[in-house]
């Protein structure tokens, strides 16, 4: 029998989007009879096109959503941390999961049953409006994810990456990737080898990324390296290089 979340569980679990603007009461009849399944690196939790049984929220560490070709190729759709929620839409209307997901890391993710959700559902249909708004999201994240390969360089989406890992908004930090650098280049739709000319051109706003150790001189400049216009952004480099 999988493990009843902890305390510390529902009180990640019961932040999501999904469950934002429903009755405290109406949450916790949602999550009743969810359980905690723990992950190793490499396990998966569903496959694509399996049927639907669940939706899934992380609770620790990273799980990486991708879909295969009938050639066994992977496409990295998104890396999914603690607090984020998946699969929510299929859960409610009985389709078959278009993704898998897979730890990346030690992992740690809640599973509430599919039939239960749409149970609660029938008896309170503002459920339901509250999913619609979560799949917003996730459609938001996605398009933007599409604006940014095709808008942004290579060397702007390793940065706005990178920055997105830092807490702070300037002056020197040092950081570590979450996962390893082939999956980061599958989420930033890079090659490997793309990746690392990335790591190299970004040493010139003094960036250096030993292993799985970043180290960045000025987090203002590198979020500004970010968010500039590509045209800028080569400029910045031609000058700094």
């Amino acid at each position: 029998m999988a493990p009843k979340l902890t305390a510390g569980d529902l009180q990640i679990i019961t932040r999501i989007a999904v469950f934002r603007g429903l009755k405290s009461e109406t949450v916790e009849h949602i999550i009743a009879p969810a359980t905690a399944i723990r992950l190793r690196p490499h396990e998966w939790i569903m496959r694509q096109d399996d049927p639907a049984t669940a939706f899934f929220i992380v609770i620790d560490g990273w799980v990486k959503l991708y879909r295969s070709s009938p050639s066994g190729d992977e496409t990295v759709i998104d890396i999914m941390t603690k607090g984020q929620s998946f699969a929510e839409a299929v859960a409610f209307t009985g389709n078959r999961y278009i993704a898998t997901a897979e730890a990346v890391s030690e992992a740690r993710v809640a599973r509430i049953p599919a039939d239960h959700i749409v149970r609660c559902i029938r008896q309170s249909p503002d459920i339901a409006l509250s999913m619609i708004a979560s799949i917003w999201q996730h459609m938001h994240h996605l398009v933007q994810q599409v604006e940014q390969l095709k808008a942004q360089s290579g060397v702007q989406r390793v940065a706005e990456f990178l920055a997105s890992l830092s807490v702070a908004e300037q002056g020197h930090c040092t950081m570590a990737l979450p996962y390893d650098k082939v999956l980061i280049a599958g989420r930033l739709g890079l090659t490997p080898e793309s990746l690392s000319r990335a790591f190299a051109r970004l040493r010139g706003i003094g960036v250096v990324v030993d292993n799985a150790q970043v180290v960045v001189r000025d987090v203002a400049k590198l979020r500004q390296l970010a968010s500039d216009e590509r045209s800028a952004v080569r400029g910045t480099l031609r000058v700094v290089r």
